[in-house]
């Protein structure tokens, strides 16, 4: 498989929210001295515990700074956006840095329903529709030339699970899938029907699985489920106050008081993810890739410890060449 980064500029309790946006930076310098095919950054609104609302002007930043890993957006959230204006950035994104920039789109809608409602949400379901309006746009073959053209081509993604999957089979795109989904049985139906419905494109020649996942490694199992911690506690009490927090210190979550729902929801997100040692990542790892056949493994990795957080993008380096 491939390896490659989606970093979702987390913030921590405590800091300044700015140095969100410059950790992602020099985690994308990092992961570019690592040797990851691609780093990846999100698009979230008004969550605390994010600071990237704009990939665009983030991948710009990470741009400048870097010089040979792949850039792009896990992903651009296409409802809340015109076609147009989303070809217009990347395609400024592709001529500042050519050759490097992807373009991964969702369809996920406001954290809270006043996200929404700013975010001018009126519920139609037009992804596909705009899929097809960006693709025009990206290769100059709509009624408005989108600029600057460029030499290169921006491949598409599309972030999917369920009907998703069955739009990006129909319009020849590579997929990512990651979340619950990966837990579920019907993980291989939705492969499965991905691969057998694929119709090729002009960019796409044959499917192509992308699964993004948490992993975290460390010395040994506990270290690394301690390390996961401060993420299952914040996505834990998101579901508690219809809010995300930033990152808190494993000390600081650990004098709190846990409810045995919260509880309960913590230790199910660490269980989803990949934690634990090198030899139980590396067993991990060689079970999805069996179970997915996945072309390219995308490490949505969080951590408090920022420290903690770039020696595990190092030992999954190190597993992933040889597994």
């Amino acid at each position: 498989m491939k390896l490659s980064i989606l970093d979702r500029s987390r913030t921590r309790a405590g800091r300044p929210e700015a140095e969100g946006l410059t950790g992602s930076i020099e985690r994308a310098v990092n992961a570019e001295r690592l040797g990851y095919e691609r780093f990846w950054v999100a698009e979230h609104h008004a969550v605390p515990g994010i600071a990237s609302g704009s990939p665009p002007v983030l991948l710009a930043a990470i741009g400048a700074r870097t010089h040979r890993i792949r850039l792009g957006s896990g992903g651009v959230m296409l409802p809340h956006h015109q076609p147009l204006v989303v070809a217009e950035q990347f395609l400024m994104l592709e001529a500042l840095h050519p050759g490097r920039i992807d373009l991964g789109l969702g369809r996920s809608l406001g954290f809270t329903a006043p996200v929404r409602e700013a975010l001018r949400d009126h519920g139609a379901d037009t992804f596909e529709d705009d899929l097809r309006a960006l693709r025009a746009y990206l290769d100059g073959n709509a009624a408005v030339t989108a600029r600057p053209q460029t030499p290169g081509r921006v491949p598409m993604y599309a972030l999917a699970t369920g009907r998703g999957t069955v739009i990006a089979a129909r319009l020849g795109l590579p997929v990512v899938i990651g979340g619950p989904i990966l837990a579920e049985p019907r993980l291989d139906e939705v492969l499965t029907a991905y691969r057998r419905d694929f119709r090729p494109s002009p960019a796409v020649e044959r499917p192509y699985v992308v699964v993004s996942l948490d992993v975290t490694v460390a010395d040994d199992d506990a270290t690394a489920r301690e390390l996961a911690l401060p993420e299952a506690w914040a996505m834990a009490r998101s579901r508690q106050t219809g809010e995300f927090p930033p990152l808190e210190s494993v000390a600081d979550i650990r004098r709190q008081a846990w409810t045995a729902q919260v509880h309960n929801r913590v230790e199910a997100s660490l269980d989803r993810a990949v934690a634990g040692s090198p030899e139980t990542v590396r067993k991990a790892l060689e079970e999805l890739a069996e179970r997915t056949d996945a072309d390219e493994l995308l490490a949505s990795t969080s951590t408090y410890d920022r420290e903690a957080l770039f020696a595990s993008d190092e030992a999954l380096r190190d597993l992933v060449t040889t597994v």
